[in-house]
């Protein structure tokens, strides 16, 4: 006779060793041979996992910048950061207002707004330029990008799609020499503005995510993968760059 569910689950409950009991008998080998070999391993894990976050330092070496001395590029670009009932986070728009205070300063010519339109109730890129609009960048100059799903996505969209070679890249510091070092490696020389933001949870997700990030962008970097949406080449930046100011 079959067993009622609960008692099935007490049965199947006994046989199993409890988590904290199996955790207690985990300890370093009794031999100081195996106790040195131990912690060489740890040692060698931590090292492989910073290697990541060492090269996104060693790659962009003297390319950070702020708003006051980066040097006039003709092109911005700013990355999406979510929205908030349709409007630019507060990350968001602290990244857009570096960009309408570097146009304004002469400092860039062009800002290719860059994020995610992948549904209909979502669309980054519009929310961007109409901030933009408001601040007093003209239309005419901000170009959108719909499938900047992420950094490399973006990186790589504006160089094949959108045909930019330099640019002044915008973000917040904890992610921008990540995306410095990862248009880079798409093609696109460029110059990272990490601009303030309050130190709160958001800000410190957002950095110990980085750690993480930062060995997706080195694997980005070294096999070079197609974004999830390429599409053909578009003109938007060079009729930009010909409008009137």
């Amino acid at each position: 006779m079959e067993r009622p569910g609960w008692a099935r689950w007490a049965h199947w409950k006994q046989g199993v060793t409890p988590l904290w009991a199996r955790v207690r008998r985990l300890r370093l080998p009794r031999t100081r041979r195996g106790q040195r070999r131990a912690v060489q391993g740890f040692m060698a894990a931590c090292v492989v996992a910073l290697l990541p976050a060492t090269w996104l330092f060693v790659t962009t070496d003297g390319r950070l910048r702020t708003t006051a001395d980066v040097p006039h590029t003709r092109v911005a670009v700013v990355f999406g950061a979510g929205l908030w009932e349709g409007e630019p986070s507060p990350y968001l728009a602290h990244r857009l207002d570096a960009a309408a205070e570097l146009y304004e300063a002469g400092r860039i010519e062009v800002v290719l707004v860059t994020g995610d339109n992948s549904r209909e109730d979502y669309d980054e890129p519009d929310a961007m330029r109409a901030y933009l609009t408001e601040r007093g960048v003209p239309g005419r100059r901000i170009v959108s990008d719909y499938a900047g799903f992420d950094t490399w996505d973006s990186c790589v969209r504006a160089k094949k799609v959108f045909g930019v070679d330099r640019a002044v890249l915008i973000s917040q510091g904890f992610h921008i020499r990540r995306a410095v070092a990862l248009c880079r490696a798409a093609g696109v020389s460029s110059y990272g503005v990490g601009v303030d933001a309050k130190h709160d949870a958001t800000w410190y997700y957002g950095g110990a995510r980085e750690v993480f990030a930062a060995g997706k962008a080195a694997l980005d970097a070294a096999f070079q993968p197609d974004p999830r949406f390429l599409g053909p080449r578009e003109p938007g930046v060079d009729r930009a760059l010909g409008a009137p100011r």
